[in-house]
């Protein structure tokens, strides 16, 4: 099974996404997932279309196929919430902005977090979430939005498979959506991934497994059911390595990119490190790294 594996990289204003491609390389990766700008605010760089054509001619010498850049919404877009009328057309507009440079970048996934519904009720969360898609989503587009899958904490909404297939059943141009698995999210939302086979049978009856558009593989600090939705390094949470194993390696899934989104190492200086490169090694064997956080830490001191 040829692993499509990348993991979250940057998207600097100075080299766009030539620099994520370079920083995907460096760790050994042929997939990758952006936010074309900060994920906490509105601030956007105009897309360098030099860039982008350097980028792809290094993504064709390295063996990375552009349909497995992922791109990821910022977190502030809310679509669940029209509470404040203003916020939610920002959200709505800000959404559509987004698409519009994932367009520009010719990247055709698009991560959403599908919302809160904070002082709301789900349902009229999940048909605000529905009525943003309808006014968001054009049929020229081809950029697909990929829902999450959510931990469940406070008001999110995409808990559930059922909450996701309703947002899919009833947005008009429900071939623009797709569906992000997110392996910690899963586990504080109370699924047991030692029972992934028989989530992806039950996601495959309500939704289809055609849907599933990328991956997060992510170890969990969190008890199962804990609806916290706090990161792990691989192989040191809740979840654990085997188990993660099993879910990258699904043949059902081996034509969908796994993306890790993974805490950054911490030394006794509290500088920070990127584990990708030595998780992706140690997925790529198989074999769980036991001193993996000391390996990292030993290599960026070195490096």
């Amino acid at each position: 099974m040829d692993l499509i594996i990348g993991s979250h990289v940057s998207f600097k204003k100075d080299s766009q996404l030539l620099g994520s491609v370079k920083e995907a390389i460096s760790y050994n990766a042929n997939a990758l997932m952006l936010y074309t700008g900060a994920p906490q605010n509105t601030k956007r760089s105009d897309i360098n279309s030099e860039y982008k054509k350097e980028a792809i001619n290094l993504m064709k010498e390295n063996n990375i196929k552009l349909e497995n850049v992922i791109a990821h919404a910022p977190y502030i877009i809310n679509l669940a919430n029209n509470k404040k009328e203003e916020s939610y057309k920002f959200a709505i507009n800000f959404l559509k902005e987004e698409i519009n440079r994932c367009e520009k970048l010719g990247i055709t996934k698009l991560v959403l977090h599908p919302g809160s519904f904070v002082s709301l009720t789900k349902e009229e969360g999940l048909d605000n979430i529905v009525s943003a898609l309808n006014i968001v989503l054009k049929e020229e587009q081809k950029v697909k939005i990929c829902l999450e899958t959510m931990a469940g904490k406070g008001t999110e909404i995409g808990r559930n498979i059922d909450e996701i297939k309703y947002i899919i059943d009833n947005v008009l141009l429900n071939d623009k959506l797709l569906v992000c698995i997110d392996t910690c999210h899963l586990n504080d939302s109370g699924i047991d991934i030692n029972n992934f086979d028989s989530y992806l049978k039950i996601f495959d009856r309500k939704i289809g497994i055609d849907k599933i558009g990328c991956i997060h593989i992510n170890d969990s600090k969190n008890e199962l059911n804990s609806n916290k939705d706090r990161h792990e390094n691989i192989g040191f949470g809740k979840i654990g390595f085997d188990k993660l194993i099993k879910v990258i390696y699904n043949e059902k899934l081996k034509d969908v990119p796994k993306i890790l989104e993974t805490p950054y190492v911490k030394d006794e200086e509290k500088k920070s490190y990127p584990p990708y490169k030595f998780e992706i090694k140690m997925i790529r064997s198989k074999n769980f790294n036991k001193s993996l956080i000391e390996d990292i830490i030993k290599f960026y001191k070195k490096n």
